[in-house]
């Protein structure tokens, strides 16, 4: 039995419903010719963009000479070594713009025909689409958010018979069954009321925002252990109100035993592929997380048209769609929306070799998620496969036999979660996974419709946030460190340019130390009496206010251009300075102990909901603080640190007799202090100024103030 299933599910094996259709293609493309089912745009104003990179670029080189002419004398130690710690994190900086300039130097941006989909496939011919949902823990992600986004998928503008529902429940939770059940009922109104009404969105909490949130109920659901087939697709008689048939709704719990290591949310989707081969082996996967809810009842259909297209649709393993929020502030406090890099980055990857996989939003071929490189055989397979969509055992048989696709031991000895399959041992196993795609000679498309094809939820305090990108940034760095860096990993395979671009993601993590280092050695060494930066009156001064004020300026108007505020992009300067001195060191940290065999890879779920207090704060826009944290030490410190200094700056021009003197000398630094400080301004307001339980907890402020004046009484004597 055991081989028989594996065999289901083996990459070669994977059918997609294309055959009996061929015929009919082929006679249209000869009466009519050959028309494209999506076409490819450049974006625009990329000769700007290019004129401000080579500006850049030409700042940086004057930088750089500066710096090596101007070294300090042999008298001076401590100046030197400061001053070569100032350019290395410049180099750094402009190493890591470089990287930036190969993502953002050809963005493509794609444009789908959905009519001529539908006029070329009807619905009968249309593949099947299996939909995984994933979700971990009932208390960090409620069931009404996760059986909200389960119905808006299952309301796709899709023929319900091609698609089939999985939701996995890692944390196997009685209340997640008992809502799905009462979710496969509801289905059978609500899926007439958005073809009626044509409802957007499909999300049921979305659309009435005024319905009160269910009760709780405390019915027990043991007999559901593992996997129950709540919708049976297959069943003729399974008809919503209108008579129409309903999607295959699936709920799975797998096994999970302390002796054997469940690999977290990878786990979870790769026993999803194995059960759902066993069911529906639909040739399509759409994988979302349980908080984003589908927000376009047509975003398969789209995605449909870049997979099925005739010319270069079969060399395309998945469609990325972008990470967007619903619930964000207008200025975005905590600068989650990732406006440029969704709006921007994602689109130089695809017109580098196409976008890395984000882990949610993502339509893929099933057989390329089963471990299948491309080859030329697979341009012609592409027409030829066999359609084996639908098992044709019962629903009790399917539950029973699935049972052991997820247990914990089926992976024993097996290529999951290395060769077939998500990829394990990474806490990013999404980027992993998508790398490996892209050395198997896959390509990938981006794809971002007007109307956003999902909306999810952002953090809604900033210790959420900063750990959120802890973990990102220490998943990121540890597959740089590790055999699959993508130089190693896809010399050969991939295009250096897209090599490059996974760079600007995987090197968030060392950007710390440049950053860091700016942050505290120019104030450090102002309260010190060393200058780092040119005179006022120097003309070498221009070249670092130039890449202050053209690099903030072009950024500001980046931001802008893609549907941000002026004080939405100061908040996310100041969320990235956050980010690179906390979150980006302690997972730098991370994996150099995990490097040296001192930890582990762990998995921390991003909490979904917060107490009625909270939620007002980040409505009004005040920042969270509330709790005691290492990250927050960090930041409190700093932020004093700069404050002192750049008092002592303005102290000293002051009480200089000619104040012209020592302003002329160090005003490079007293600007950049005074920028720090201003970036700071919400640190000081928690620690000083409010009363709310959102300040910064007072063991932090005695805590951080001492290490401040501690870093002060050092640079003074």
């Amino acid at each position: 039995m055991y081989a028989g299933i594996y065999t289901r599910i083996n990459a070669s094996q994977v059918s997609l419903n294309l055959s009996e259709v061929v015929g009919k293609v082929t006679g249209e493309m000869k009466s009519n010719g050959y028309l494209p089912l999506f076409e490819t745009r450049q974006a625009r104003g990329l000769l700007l963009f290019r004129l401000y990179a080579a500006s850049i670029f030409v700042d940086i080189c004057f930088i750089c000479f500066y710096r090596v002419s101007y070294f300090p004398s042999l008298q001076g130690k401590t100046e030197r070594w400061v001053w070569i710690g100032m350019f290395l994190a410049e180099l750094w900086f402009g190493f890591y713009f470089f990287v930036t300039v190969v993502v953002r130097w050809n963005p493509v941006f794609r444009y789908t025909f959905k009519n001529r989909l539908s006029a070329r496939y009807d619905e009968e011919a249309l593949p099947g689409v299996d939909i995984f949902v994933c979700t971990a823990d009932p208390l960090l992600e409620p069931p009404t958010m996760v059986i909200n986004t389960v119905l808006s998928v299952m309301a796709y503008d899709y023929p319900p018979e091609k698609l089939s529902v999985y939701l996995s429940d890692d944390g196997g939770s009685d209340l997640t069954v008992y809502a799905l059940l009462e979710a496969a009922r509801f289905s059978q109104v609500w899926l007439p009321f958005c073809r009626k009404l044509k409802v957007e969105p499909r999300s049921p909490e979305a659309y009435f925002r005024n319905i009160a949130e269910p009760v709780d109920d405390s019915v027990m659901a043991k007999e559901w252990l593992s996997i129950k087939i709540l919708i049976d697709g297959r069943d003729p008689n399974t008809m919503d109100m209108e008579g129409k048939p309903l999607p295959t709704l699936v709920y799975l719990s797998r096994e999970k035993r302390p002796k054997y290591h469940h690999h977290f949310k990878a786990g979870a989707l790769n026993a999803l592929i194995r059960v759902s081969s066993s069911i529906t082996n639909a040739p399509f996967i759409l994988n979302v997380d349980c908080d984003m809810y589908s927000n376009n009842s047509e975003a398969i259909r789209d995605a449909l048209c870049f997979l099925l297209d005739e010319e270069k649709g079969h060399e395309i393993a998945f469609v990325q769609y972008p990470q967007s929020f619903g619930n964000l502030t207008k200025n975005d406090i905590y600068g989650s929306s990732l406006r440029v890099v969704m709006g921007l980055e994602l689109a130089g990857f695809d017109g580098n070799g196409g976008p890395c996989y984000i882990g949610t939003g993502c339509v893929n071929r099933r057989e390329t998620l089963c471990g299948m490189k491309y080859s030329e055989e697979v341009k012609v397979a592409w027409r030829t496969m066999k359609n084996d969509r639908k098992n044709k055992e019962s629903a009790s048989v399917l539950e029973e036999n699935c049972k052991v696709l997820a247990s914990c031991t089926y992976e024993e000895g097996t290529q999951w979660g290395k060769e077939i399959g998500l990829r394990y041992d990474c806490p990013v196993e999404d980027i992993l996974t998508g790398l490996s795609i892209h050395t198997g000679g896959w390509r990938s498309v981006y794809s971002n419709p007007e109307r956003k094809a999902f909306l999810g939820v952002v953090p809604t305090t900033l210790l959420q946030s900063l750990i959120q990108h802890k973990r990102w940034s220490e998943g990121d760095f540890q597959i740089f460190l590790s055999k699959h860096c993508p130089f190693v990993y896809g010399r050969g395979k991939m295009p250096i340019k897209l090599q490059l671009s996974y760079c600007i993601y995987l090197l968030w993590a060392p950007n710390c130390f440049a950053t860091l280092y700016y942050v505290i050695m120019p104030s450090f060494c102002l309260l010190k009496g060393i200058s780092l930066f040119p005179k006022m009156s120097s003309s070498w001064g221009i070249p670092f206010l130039y890449a202050i004020f053209v690099n903030s300026s072009y950024g500001l108007g980046e931001f802008v251009w893609f549907g941000g505020t002026f004080r939405g992009w100061l908040n996310e300067q100041r969320t990235w300075m956050f980010r690179r001195t906390t979150s980006y060191f302690f997972a730098f940290i991370d994996d150099i102990l995990k490097l040296c065999g001192f930890s582990r890879s762990a998995f921390a779920i991003t909490g979904k909901v917060a107490d009625d207090h909270v939620n007002q704060r980040y409505e009004q826009e005040i920042m969270e603080f509330g709790t005691t944290s290492p990250m927050f030490s960090i930041l409190a410190a700093l932020a004093l640190l700069n404050l002192f200094s750049f008092v002592g700056g303005i102290k000293n021009v002051a009480l200089d007799d000619v104040h012209i003197t020592v302003f002329d000398r160090f005003g490079l630094q007293i600007l950049l202090c005074c920028l720090l400080v201003f970036l700071n301004l919400p640190i000081y307001q928690g620690m000083f100024f409010r009363k709310d339980s959102g300040k910064m907890p007072t063991s932090v402020t005695y805590q951080s103030l001492t290490f401040a004046l501690l870093a002060c009484t050092i640079a003074m004597y």
